[in-house]
């Protein structure tokens, strides 16, 4: 037998020419991850050391874990910490079981037109940048002409500075949260809802079982595993939230509860120039996350679900 036929006989050659079509579409995604995902986590040596920009990586001096030092001892640590941690804590409360809650409620809609228009609405949000987003609730929230505050001050109530306000910084943050995402994040969770098995509805409306608790008993646990993965993929994201949303909300007033990683590391790295320092709190970041989806793995594994791996 020639080396071309020993070579199809090897079963990852094989492999390779029988589903070529499924890894040629799978390859630009690989691409991309390759190119701005593991490439540049070279870049991470610079959060060891004292990088000079003219001296490039190789030339700069090496500091060993004094950034690190310098981030826990910081007077600002603990309050970007906290922030952080309780607005990740509000999303998990408040937005995470809103998508779940929002496909149950679409996959009882029998109409189907209805059930696709209401899809699209709720769709839509998302398509908005965040820019978009914030600025319609600053037409809404404004004191100067803003509709709420219109209503209120026709109702004879005092007028709020939600913009400036502390109180009202993460109320307002996570209210649009749910209205930019909830609809989308609908999609995953109404796929493995189309892969239940109809014959489990079927013996459960012999049971006597209403649409109440079919969705109950049948629905929900067959989804239970894709609500956990997304879940221990969600616990990853603890300490990274995004910068562009909540930097659009940060002004001075209301710094000591908006002030998160990423518009600290935005600060500290872009504006101010310190790049190793910016690097090592975003190494930090990386590393807490890492930790939280092994743990939330293990412990998906140890009470009897799949996990992510």
């Amino acid at each position: 037998m020639n080396g071309n036929g020993l070579l199809r006989r090897h079963p990852v050659i094989s492999n390779l020419v029988r589903n070529k079509w499924i890894y040629l579409m799978l390859f630009p995604g690989v691409l991309y991850i390759l190119i701005y995902k593991y490439i540049p986590m070279y870049g991470l040596i610079i959060s060891f050391q004292n990088y000079k920009p003219y001296k490039g990586i190789s030339g700069s001096e090496w500091v060993g874990l004094a950034h690190f030092e310098r981030l826990f001892t910081s007077p600002d640590f603990g309050m970007i910490f906290s922030n952080t941690l309780i607005l990740f804590a509000l999303q998990l409360i408040f937005y995470f079981p809103i998508p779940i809650i929002l496909a149950l409620m679409l996959n009882e809609v029998r109409v189907k037109w209805y059930q696709r228009t209401i899809q699209s609405l709720v769709y839509l949000p998302h398509f908005m940048s965040w820019v978009v987003v914030v600025s319609i609730s600053y037409v809404l929230l404004t004191l100067d002409g803003g509709l709420i505050n219109g209503i209120l001050a026709s109702m004879g109530l005092d007028k709020i500075n939600f913009l400036l306000s502390e109180h009202w910084l993460r109320p307002m943050y996570i209210i649009q949260v749910i209205w930019r995402e909830a609809g989308w994040g609908t999609i995953i969770f109404l796929a493995a809802i189309a892969a239940v098995d109809p014959q489990l509805y079927e013996a459960a409306k012999m049971d006597g079982a209403n649409r109440f608790r079919q969705m109950w008993h049948v629905t929900l646990p067959a989804i239970r595993n894709v609500i956990i993965t997304l879940l221990i993929l969600k616990i990853g994201d603890t300490l990274e939230l995004g910068f562009e949303h909540i930097y659009l909300l940060l002004n001075s007033t209301n710094r000591q509860v908006a002030e998160i990683f990423d518009t600290y590391v935005y600060v500290s790295g872009i504006l101010q120039g310190q790049y190793s320092y910016a690097t090592a709190v975003g190494f930090f970041k990386g590393f807490v996350g890492l930790v939280l989806v092994v743990l939330a793995n293990w412990l998906a594994k140890r009470y009897g679900e799949d996990g992510i791996y």
